[in-house]
């Protein structure tokens, strides 16, 4: 008699839908104990906050170019910006035919406005005081928008190349993200319109929509954003792997032109040598 082991085996789906659905919850049980120990003043983190931010913005002061530098590279990397880049990948994806994924990345951006501000609006935590201020910047401190909308918009992009690129591309989107999103963060702490903790309250919330906005569309439309990839992967593979996957080759050489046949000679194969 043999028995057949009947527990039902986990799909590739499954254990997708789990990994978003862990980041999701991880993320917002993080995030609620952070802005717990906010409200509640908690003094090592509120000590921790006072103390990086009053540094900073004392180096800030007294080196305006290297100020005004970051204050261009906060800029450039702003909410608006970030929000424009994913609005142009939703629209090219659904001009490609993959309209679940381009709804997964409008969902993503639209999720993550209107939860940042209904965070903001929640906690109306105050944002860094001082009387010679570097920078300023209008509404509540948690999450920082700046920290929570860069970290949604890298991580989308490095999601869409990551099937697409070989792992050489993978290094490269993820070296390029990662930098991106801890630089926009710091640039706020230290342009002093954030506090520490609000940067990486963004960075928690970011989590949060980006775990939750996958789950509820892989449960809509099961197995549609897999299928969707693979129309991407087949439209541009070839171009994505030759600029983020592929190594620089020299070009070819022409090969060199066959040697031309011998012209056989009637006389040789004539048993005595002589044509009669």
């Amino acid at each position: 008699m043999h028995l057949t082991n009947s527990s039902p085996s986990i799909t590739p789906r499954d254990r997708h839908l789990l990994r978003h659905a862990a980041l999701a919850v991880c993320c917002a049980v993080l995030f609620a104990v952070l802005a717990a120990l906010v409200q509640t003043g908690w003094s090592p983190l509120s000590r921790l906050d006072h103390k990086l931010i009053d540094n900073l913005h004392r180096f800030a002061v007294d080196h305006t170019v290297w100020t005004a530098s970051v204050q261009m590279f906060s800029d450039t990397g702003g909410t608006i910006t970030m929000r424009c880049v994913l609005g142009a990948a939703a629209l090219w994806l659904w001009l490609i035919g993959a309209r679940t994924l381009g709804g997964w990345v409008a969902a993503q951006t639209l999720v993550g406005w209107g939860g940042q501000w209904v965070l903001k609006l929640s906690l109306g935590r105050q944002r860094p005081a001082f009387s010679d201020p570097v920078s300023h910047a209008g509404g509540p401190a948690l999450p920082s928008g700046h920290a929570m909308a860069s970290a949604i918009t890298c991580a989308v992009v490095v999601g869409l190349l990551w099937p697409l690129a070989g792992r050489a591309g993978r290094i490269a989107a993820c070296a390029i993200a990662v930098p991106t999103v801890l630089g926009i963060g710091a640039s706020r702490v230290f342009l002093g319109v954030h506090w520490p903790s609000d940067v990486v309250g963004g960075w928690l919330a970011a989590g949060i929509v980006l775990g939750s906005v996958t789950v509820l569309v892989e449960l809509a439309r099961p197995g549609a954003l897999a299928r969707d990839f693979r129309r991407v992967n087949w439209r541009t593979r070839p171009r994505v792997q030759r600029v983020l996957a592929s190594p620089a080759r020299p070009p070819r050489e022409p090969a060199p032109d066959p040697a031309p046949e011998p012209v056989p000679d009637p006389a040789a194969d004539h048993p005595d040598g002589l044509l009669r």
